[in-house]
């Protein structure tokens, strides 16, 4: 399969018209050419390093989110999942990680990989949260069937080993307390230094990146001192907090569009929800971008879970980037691409020589007009090499 004269945004820069061939997963060649095609372009898959790929998908108005979790057999919360990763895809989001997986995810990763279903490429990560905590929390203290927890740094190592055995990517850690959660606040301390220490080193020991949900500046701060490997949200991020990740180069996903979601009440959420949220968006504008403008290294990442923020929003997302941080068109799509990428450690988000071949061919030039980057304007999308939205030119 090949394009021929398409003008070529990498996932670093622009490169001018390119002929660009692929066999089924593996880009063979990309050589400068005279250009044919004079409103499209191409462009690497997208990353979104932050996702919840297991919630209702189906059409009209959702069911309540808190609840469908507790009615809904697990079996039929795999159906939703591969529907989100496939939509994702075909918007153009080839690479998902996510962030609270268990063995139903890693099915999902292994059927795609298989080529059993068709979907994007995918990490999953297991959650280590203590009891009371933000994860454990999504579930009503009344309710018996409970997500695992762990408490003290003996059982928080036993569960880091118990999702390495499940065949995960990495581990998400909460340091701080959370939005949809029910009953606790942002400002709650989830873990003490020697619980986290005790993750972060249990997961490095087996080969798994570690990701620290983390709203209030206490929460960030101990993640960074105890060398997580990315900040999940990072809304209270103080100047020395932000300079701090900047010489780390420790990436962040900043996870915007849902919190002003459901700080508007633009999507069903409980008073309490939107309480939170809001008390954390009233801030938060000020201190990302005063963190951007340091250096962080913010990458995409949004949160969504098909109820709060939609699979294939994600192009919104990089475009608020630009807003809200106050990013230029080119890093920002780095952001989503190569930067992403590199972030979860997968070798993807570039379009060069013997990578996976992942391609949104678009009409527009998002690198100088980010606006460009919208669902309206994907002409295909390419993931592991076979067409799975539209039509090549």
């Amino acid at each position: 399969m090949r394009l021929d004269g398409i003008p070529l945004w990498d996932g670093t820069e622009y490169r001018g018209p390119v002929d660009l061939s692929w066999e089924p997963d593996r880009i063979t060649e990309v050589t400068a050419t005279a250009q044919l095609h004079t409103d499209l372009c191409v462009l690497p898959g997208l990353v979104d390093t932050h996702v919840h790929l297991v919630g209702y998908a189906g059409p009209g108005d959702p069911p309540d989110f808190a609840t469908w979790p507790l009615v809904t057999t697990r079996d039929e919360q795999v159906l939703h999942g591969a529907a989100h990763a496939q939509r994702a895809m075909r918007h153009g989001v080839t690479t998902l990680r996510d962030l609270a997986g268990d063995e139903a995810q890693v099915a999902l990763r292994r059927a795609f990989d298989a080529g059993v279903l068709p979907g994007p490429r995918l990490q999953v990560h297991g959650v280590v949260g203590m009891t009371a905590g933000h994860n454990d929390l999504f579930v009503p203290p009344a309710f018996p069937g409970r997500k695992p927890t762990a408490d003290g740094p003996d059982e928080c190592r036993k569960l880091v080993r118990t999702w390495a055995r499940a065949g995960m990517d990495g581990i998400k850690i909460t340091t701080s307390g959370g939005v949809l959660s029910i009953g606790d606040k942002n400002a709650w301390r989830n873990y003490t230094r020697d619980e986290i220490r005790a993750v972060v080193d249990e997961a490095h020991a087996l080969g798994m990146l570690v990701a620290s949900h983390a709203h209030s500046e206490d929460g960030i701060r101990v993640a960074v001192e105890e060398g997580v490997d990315s900040i999940e949200h990072g809304t209270l991020m103080s100047r020395d907090l932000a300079e701090a990740l900047a010489v780390r180069g420790t990436p962040v996903a900043p996870t915007l569009l849902i919190n002003e979601a459901i700080a508007a009440g633009r999507v069903p959420v409980t008073p309490e929800a939107m309480a939170k949220a809001a008390e954390l968006v009233a801030t938060r504008d000020v201190l990302l971008a005063q963190a951007a403008a340091l250096g962080v290294r913010f990458v995409l990442g949004t949160d969504a879970n098909g109820h709060h923020v939609r699979f294939g929003d994600q192009l919104a997302e990089v475009v608020h980037m630009t807003r809200i941080l106050g990013m230029d068109a080119e890093s920002a799509l780095r952001a989503a691409t190569s930067d992403a990428a590199d972030s979860i450690g997968m070798p993807v988000g570039r379009i060069a020589p013997g990578l996976g071949a992942d391609l949104i061919v678009l009409r527009g030039r998002p690198w100088e007009r980010i606006e460009d980057l919208a669902t309206e304007n994907i002409v295909a999308v390419v993931s592991r090499g076979r067409l799975v939205a539209g039509n090549l030119p």
